[in-house]
């Protein structure tokens, strides 16, 4: 919003000691659940979906705000361990990992430099243990004794390219060395015994990590992700829904059970959006509207405003709660009302910016007692005080002009957009059954053009590039 170097600087940090810590699983990738510490060093060593669904999304946003590879690389890896460990085989995923395996805390993660011998040779080892700071007496204290024990948890103090400066080494001379070293330990580990997975599949959580995969397939321009995330909405789509299409919350054992809450169609349909932002695939946009309808009709307050925890159909209770609180997920509150307001500025229903408002206003003063713990609803209100942009373009699917303006864009940090895509080689272009104000945002001069329209007032179409990014990036230096 205020182009902020400083809180830049600080989401950097924060982002940067994460990833070096032992919080991150530096062999198999994906961040453990959180840190016992202030130096990210020991964490407790279960794994969450959500944990790494959410991270993901702020390492793909660092990326776009900052063009550095090292963010880009890490949302990577966190990718590459939940379609590694935790996705099942139709194509969903699974719930988490548990810290411990055979009685003990950290032991599938941990190594004693007698391990490492076993699999490294002599210049391999020393180089590892030096890079990721393992020696014989270990690395870390004992929670309860506070005694060291001999076992490692591998972390980084330093930057790559400033321990590559310190060993003379170009830093891809250092990534390729230090890969080969992690496939083989990575390989020794996993003949380990595993901790328990939880294979529950939840509605929910699937939102979270289909919702990254498709942010990072787009901004990447990476179509596997995208894949992977269209199999898993698939998925939850056809087998976790009642008879009469509403949600259900939880997959295990070929049964699906348990009325969905408000969590599972939030984060379901800011998945559905993401999904759509990534393929321009019309039928997400509508399962996305048509779950947002079954939503306001089951849990909505018709008194007060706000969304209930549970349905009006679910199970009896004495009184029905609301969350708004944001901890290690956004409340369901808060991730509706940024829906809300995308599913408006998309379709032209301003009934779902009423909405939105309404949720502003019921949780005001919770904010204001407590900003910190309401930081997604304020998310959602920094896209409803804008400004906020709405971006059409117009253009042949095939074509090359279409194809480097819809392009040009993927990098761009721009959270308080929204994106549509209208095919004119069609007819009929799928966009304009569900959003039929773009029938006016035709191709200027027979070119692909881009419509830009900034709080609801639209700049002059344009057929050039630079101006585009101009339009939606007016502060930029």
């Amino acid at each position: 919003r205020d182009n902020n170097l400083e809180a830049l600087k600080m989401v950097e940090k924060t982002l940067n000691e994460m990833r070096k810590g032992g919080i991150y699983d530096h062999i198999g990738y994906g961040f453990h659940r959180y840190s016992t510490d202030e130096q990210w060093l020991v964490p407790h060593f279960e794994k969450m979906l959500y944990d790494n669904a959410l991270l993901a999304f702020a390492y793909i946003e660092a990326f776009q705000a900052t063009e550095k590879s090292q963010y880009k690389e890490t949302a990577e890896e966190i990718f590459a361990y939940v379609m590694r460990d935790m996705i099942s085989p139709e194509g969903a995923f699974y719930s988490a990992e548990d810290a411990d395996s055979e009685g003990e805390e950290g032991k599938f993660y941990t190594w004693q430099t007698k391990d490492l011998d076993a699999v490294l040779n002599p210049e391999e080892m020393k180089l590892y243990t030096s890079i990721y700071n393992i020696n014989k007496g270990g690395n870390y204290l004992e929670e309860s004794t506070r005694n060291y024990t001999g076992k490692n948890i591998p972390h980084l103090t330093e930057n790559l390219s400033s321990l590559a400066e310190k060993k003379n080494l170009s830093l891809e001379e250092l990534k390729e060395k230090l890969e080969t070293i992690r496939i083989k330990v990575f390989q020794s580990r996993e003949k380990r015994i595993r901790p328990h997975l939880d294979d529950k599949i939840l509605t929910d959580w699937n939102g979270l990590i289909i919702a990254a995969l498709a942010k990072g397939g787009y901004v990447f321009n990476e179509k596997k992700y995208v894949d992977v995330a269209e199999k898993a909405m698939k998925f939850i789509l056809e087998n976790l829904k009642d008879e009469k299409g509403n949600l259900l919350h939880r997959f295990r054992e070929n049964s699906a059970e348990i009325g969905a809450y408000i969590d599972d169609y939030s984060f379901l349909i800011w998945a559905l959006l993401e999904l759509h932002e990534a393929t321009f695939d019309i039928y997400y946009l509508k399962q996305a509207s048509n779950l947002i309808d079954i939503q306001i009709n089951q849990f909505w307050d018709d008194h007060i405003g706000g969304f209930y925890f549970t349905s009006k159909d679910g199970e009896d209770l004495i009184t029905r709660q609301k969350e708004i609180y944001d901890g290690a997920i956004p409340s369901g509150n808060s991730v509706s009302m940024l829906n809300l307001l995308r599913l408006s500025q998309i379709t032209g229903d301003q009934e779902y910016e009423k909405k939105a408002d309404v949720i502003s206003r019921v949780f005001a003063e919770s904010v204001r007692n407590n900003p910190s713990a309401h930081a997604f609803l304020m998310i959602a209100v920094d896209f409803a005080v804008g400004p906020t942009y709405s971006l059409v373009i117009s253009g042949d699917t095939r074509k090359e002009d279409t194809i480097k303006l819809l392009e040009s864009i993927r990098k761009e940090f721009l959270p308080n957009k929204t994106l549509l895509h209208r095919a004119t080689e069609q007819d009929l272009p799928p966009i304009d059954e569900i959003a039929d104000y773009v029938v006016f945002f035709d191709k200027y001069l027979d070119k692909a053009t881009a419509y830009v329209c900034i709080n609801k007032t639209c700049k002059p179409p344009t057929n050039d590039i630079e101006r585009m990014i101009e339009y939606l990036n007016p502060g930029r230096n």
